[in-house]
């Protein structure tokens, strides 16, 4: 009997478009020989399946059911693609954990901790991971341009903390731009992560862990058209995407390792994807981890995995049935 999946997308970030879309790339990756699929749109206002005939029905929260033609359906499995909350930061984790429903992602604390970007920072700064300079500003107490200028330098990143989306990152070069950008910033987080700015080459490096297997991904290096990979690089092709990497094989190895260890420390599941900044001397340092990566056919995962030789209903069967 096929088991039944429910991908769910949409939420509440300014990146609830780009989640419906990823939803329509992961429909398209999953074997419909092995697995019954719904798209599942969540908002604060209402949970929604998608039915076959193209029509909705409502989602009933006490156990994730919802009808199909009489039937009542409980999914056997939630494969979470929304970014930001409440699908990124925990929230709809510690849900599924109520109710006994497995899915893909990191738990609630792992996928809690990635969702604050400066929690995570100084979290692997312990391990002797190499990140930015940054200092946390709430919103309610805000800071001075000298502080910032003082404790971060110019230029700097001024980008939500808790977000999953690229809006309200902002490259600030000087004095004026600062509280611009931190009001940018706020309209996304209550927290604003203030981050020096660093020169090198942009990476991406997806993983995945089951108990029969360990996948490394090929590294994607990131070429921007813009000052930085922002919303219109990633996602209205403002961006060159080479994969794999044009590094050596002594660099590409330090990275694919340094991914896997990452993965271990945080005690990952599921697919992530690191990103990195690669500085003077090669020096690997991490900027930030995603825990439902992109997963349009354009995204990084899936040239990755096409990169590697693999097939991605290969893939997503993989990250399903490890749960079973």
């Amino acid at each position: 009997m096929k088991r039944t999946i429910a991908i769910i997308a949409g939420g509440d970030s300014s990146e609830h478009e780009v989640s419906m879309k990823s939803a329509e790339g992961i429909y398209s990756f999953i074997d419909k020989e092995k697995y019954n699929l719904y798209i599942v749109e969540l908002t604060k206002k209402y949970w929604e399946a998608l039915l076959p005939d193209g029509t909705r029905t409502p989602v009933d929260k006490n156990d994730f059911s919802f009808q199909d033609n009489g039937n009542k359906i409980i999914p056997d499995f939630a494969y979470i693609t929304i970014h930001g909350t409440p699908g990124e930061n925990g929230i709809l984790q510690g849900y599924f954990e109520l109710l006994g429903i497995p899915y893909s992602t990191c738990d609630v604390l792992v996928s809690a901790m990635t969702f604050s970007k400066f929690t995570l920072n100084q979290y692997l700064k312990g391990f002797g991971i190499r990140v930015a300079e940054s200092m946390l500003v709430n919103k309610r107490h805000g800071i001075s341009d000298e502080d910032v200028v003082e404790k971060i330098g110019l230029p700097c990143f001024i980008k939500p903390n808790a977000s999953g989306s690229s809006f309200g990152v902002t490259k600030v070069k000087t004095r004026e731009q600062i509280q611009p950008a931190l009001e940018a910033a706020f309209q996304e987080s209550d927290d604003v992560m203030i981050e020096a700015f660093m020169d090198g080459i942009e990476l991406a490096n997806g993983c995945y862990k089951t108990a029969e297997k360990s996948v490394v991904f090929p590294i994607t290096e990131v070429v921007s058209q813009n000052e930085f990979f922002d919303y219109n690089a990633k996602y209205k092709g403002e961006v060159t995407e080479i994969t794999p990497a044009r590094l050596s094989p002594e660099l590409t190895d330090r990275v694919q390792k340094l991914t896997s260890a990452i993965y271990d420390i945080l005690g990952c599941r599921g697919i992530i994807r690191v990103d990195y900044i690669i500085t003077e001397g090669e020096k690997i340092n991490m900027l930030e981890i995603n825990t439902t990566p992109g997963m349009t056919a354009t995204s990084f995962i899936p040239q990755q995995v096409k990169a590697a030789g693999l097939d991605i209903k290969d893939v997503m069967t993989d990250i399903i049935e490890s749960h079973f």
